[in-house]
């Protein structure tokens, strides 16, 4: 009987051990699923206050790394750019980078090229990179988007070094000239000679630095301050006037159809400059003894009418390759028989910045030997307007109606008065 009691009393006593071992391991249970992880650190909560809203507006691409190299916070932009991948910052300069900073707590900045993502041609991010502390535990990294930037750069120091070769052609000849002709002095005809080709170099030379002023103005002010309903008509006619020396000396036959009353709504002196180049580029690259036609046409669009004025030769065509840079400053397809005609290669890049400026388009197409079609796009005069300002409509006589008072060009003429064919196929 005493064994019994003894066996009954320490099974009472493990019972009493196990009880409290149970609650012991449940209360440690408890205070560890209160105690942070380092997940839980994780979370935007560890970021002081107010850094949360300050990265947010920031136009940088912005990483927050703890002291384990862990992002904490990432802006869409730095997933954008590929800085992000996997919860890590996934450019090993960078990681370098903020490495050091926590370990001394200096700003670093560098620049770096980086892969763009999703190609294999091998083009690169150029990127600015500045690191900082924030805090006692996490690093700040600041990354900006500089290949925007380098393109318009390379793109001024190429405009810079072009403008200085087209200049220093002309300038170079007429110094050459100079010289010959003082030292030709006693021969009247051939200082009358000189005297002839420092005209036409002088000529050169007016006629680029005044495309330059005209390519600074078109790029630079906003031609619907001044915008006014332009006749189409009226824009076709100057423009067939500004070419009928030319056209006439290569008995080129110039044919405009399909203006009547239509409209466009912007700047009247850049919009005669854009049509007068394209006209002007028809006829100096067209054979003699061919046809320059100018086909007018309005094409209705959801967001309002298009008003669409197909310039189209018959001359030498333009290559796939050439056409993929016929709009740059400067580029020509032939530059011989453009310094022949006097061309300067910025025409066609004044004609796409205006038809840019006035929310339109030219597109060109062509073929080798079959000629080419050059089409200006532009709003139509009574859309724009009436999203522009409607209430003036009755005021300026938009619809042609009795009422309306157009005021012709000086430099135009009634387009009846040229040769009318029908209007000039718009090629594809």
């Amino acid at each position: 009987m005493d064994v019994n009691a003894a066996v009954a009393a320490a099974a009472a006593i493990a019972g009493l051990l196990t009880g409290v071992i149970a609650m012991l391991a449940f209360r440690v249970s408890e205070r560890e699923q209160r105690r942070p992880t380092r997940t839980s650190l994780h979370t935007d909560a560890v970021l002081p206050p107010g850094v949360d809203t300050v990265l947010s507006v920031l136009r940088s691409s912005a990483v927050v790394l703890d002291e384990h190299d862990g992002v904490v916070k990432a802006s869409s932009a730095a997933y954008a750019l590929g800085l992000v991948r996997g919860g890590k910052l996934a450019v090993e300069p960078m990681l370098k980078m903020a490495r050091d900073t926590r370990r001394d707590g200096e700003i670093r900045q560098v620049e770096l090229d980086l892969p763009r993502r999703g190609t294999g041609r091998g083009e690169a991010l150029a990127v600015s990179a500045r690191v900082a502390p924030l805090g006692s535990r996490l690093v700040l990294l600041l990354v900006e988007d500089l290949t925007e930037a380098r393109r318009i750069e390379a793109v001024r120091r190429d405009f810079v070094a072009n403008v200085s070769h087209e200049l220093k052609t002309p300038v170079g000849a007429l110094s050459l000239l100079s010289e010959a002709v003082m030292d030709a002095s006693d021969d009247p005809e051939a200082v009358e000679r000189f005297a002839g080709r420092m005209q036409i170099e002088a000529t050169r030379l007016t006629n680029l630095v005044q495309e330059l002023i005209d390519l600074s103005r078109v790029q630079n002010d906003d031609p619907l301050e001044d915008a006014e309903p332009v006749p189409v008509r009226e824009l076709v006619a100057e423009a067939v006037d500004r070419c009928r020396h030319q056209a006439g000396t290569k008995e080129i036959t110039m044919a405009a159809a399909g203006a009547a009353d239509l409209r466009v709504w912007g700047n009247r002196g850049q919009l005669a400059a854009a049509l007068g180049n394209l006209v002007e580029n028809a006829v100096n690259y067209s054979p003699a003894r061919t046809r320059v036609g100018i086909a007018v046409r309005s094409v209705a669009q959801p967001g309002g009418d298009l008003i669409e004025i197909a310039v189209t030769d018959q001359g030498i065509g333009i290559s796939d390759k050439d056409k993929e840079r016929i709009f740059e400053r400067f580029y020509r397809v032939d530059p011989a028989r453009s310094r022949a005609t006097g061309g300067t290669g910025l025409g066609l890049a004044i004609v796409k910045h205006v038809a840019a400026s006035h929310g339109g388009e030219v597109t060109v197409w062509s073929a080798e030997g079959q000629g080419s079609t050059f089409t200006l796009r532009l709003p139509e005069a009574r859309a724009a307007r009436g999203r522009r300002a409607s209430e003036r409509d009755d005021s300026e006589g938009l619809d042609g109606e009795a009422g309306g008072t157009s005021h012709p060009s000086p430099h135009s003429s009634d387009p009846s008065a040229y040769a009318t064919l029908p209007s000039p196929e718009v090629l594809p």
